[in-house]
């Protein structure tokens, strides 16, 4: 089955434009979710609306309302949404094109991909892409979702594109009342060149295979013993102790976290092979004759 877009509409440069199709990038519906029953009869509880005059009343009963003071409503009907008619309804218009890291993290909402709509679409579609590509620029512009415009970047991956929606600046939080109090002074230079070293032998490659969610295996675990009717295992956490000094702290962590041994080259190792044979011979002689013997007699 063919996934469902979330969006359909076009992709427009200055006079260049071509039909797109927009898919979310992420999904959910492999969370483990639960659902409301109740304690005895664990029949599912279903959610109904409720006026508090009327009792329960029926959805097809409901309307949409803006509150525009305290308890007053002005009534919103289909056909004024409809009303609302502006280009990023069904266009996402490039304004502007941007350095990918001048984007701030904290901006960064929801993933989509970006895909032509149908085969005359694909060969402007590809074009734009590549042009993205080789500019190393992400593209800004608008769309509608949900009954509400969302500032989008645009990019080019694999042989598609990704769009992430961006957060309005009045919804992200301000830092002065979070890191107001954290002094700003520099730290002692020996404890920085062991953390740096800590950094150093702990940096990888990012591979988010690495990185399963272990509650959730461990909430799957248990579900699955209740299941079978057994006693589910509590795993316990392990204990932490009080970190009484941070230069000791450092230095025990440098310590517990050596990098493997790198492996030698073959032509090294093949060249003192036959003198550490000869040591442990001299070592142990009377082991290594036993030893042989003993093996043809076994076999």
């Amino acid at each position: 089955m063919a996934p469902r877009a979330s969006w359909k509409g076009y992709l427009r440069l200055s006079l260049v434009s071509c039909p797109v199709r927009l898919y979310p990038a992420t999904s959910a519906s492999e969370r483990i979710s639960f659902n409301q029953l109740h304690k005895d009869t664990h029949n599912r509880i279903n959610m109904k609306p409720v006026d508090p005059e009327l009792g329960l009343v029926e959805r097809s009963d409901l309307v949409k309302g803006y509150e525009y003071e305290d308890k007053k409503y002005i009534i919103i009907e289909d056909s004024d949404l409809e009303s609302v008619k502006i280009e990023s309804n069904h266009t996402m218009n490039i304004e502007a094109f941007v350095d990918a890291d001048s984007v701030d993290v904290i901006y960064q909402d929801a993933p989509y991909y970006l895909a032509p709509d149908g085969a005359m679409a694909e060969e402007t579609f590809v074009v734009l892409r590549e042009a993205l590509r080789r500019s190393g620029k992400l593209a800004i512009a608008r769309l509608v979702l949900s009954s509400r415009e969302r500032v989008v970047t645009i990019g080019p991956r694999e042989t598609g594109m990704f769009v992430c929606t961006l957060r309005n600046p009045n919804e992200v939080r301000g830092t002065a009342d979070y890191f107001g109090n954290i002094p700003v002074g520099e730290p002692d230079p020996e404890m920085l060149q062991l953390a740096e070293a800590l950094i150093e032998q702990k940096a990888t490659t990012f591979d988010p295979k690495k990185y399963e969610d272990r509650y959730e295996i461990a909430l799957m675990q248990m579900i699955r013993e209740k299941l079978k009717g057994h006693k589910p295992i509590i795993a316990q956490a392990p204990e932490r102790g009080n970190v009484v000094n941070l230069m000791d702290a450092l230095k025990a962590s440098l310590s517990q976290s050596k990098p493997p041994a790198r492996s030698k080259p073959k032509d090294v190792a093949a060249a003192k092979e036959p003198a550490a044979k000869t040591a442990g011979a001299k070592r142990a002689p009377a082991k290594s004759v036993v030893a042989k013997p003993a093996a043809k007699k076994k076999a």
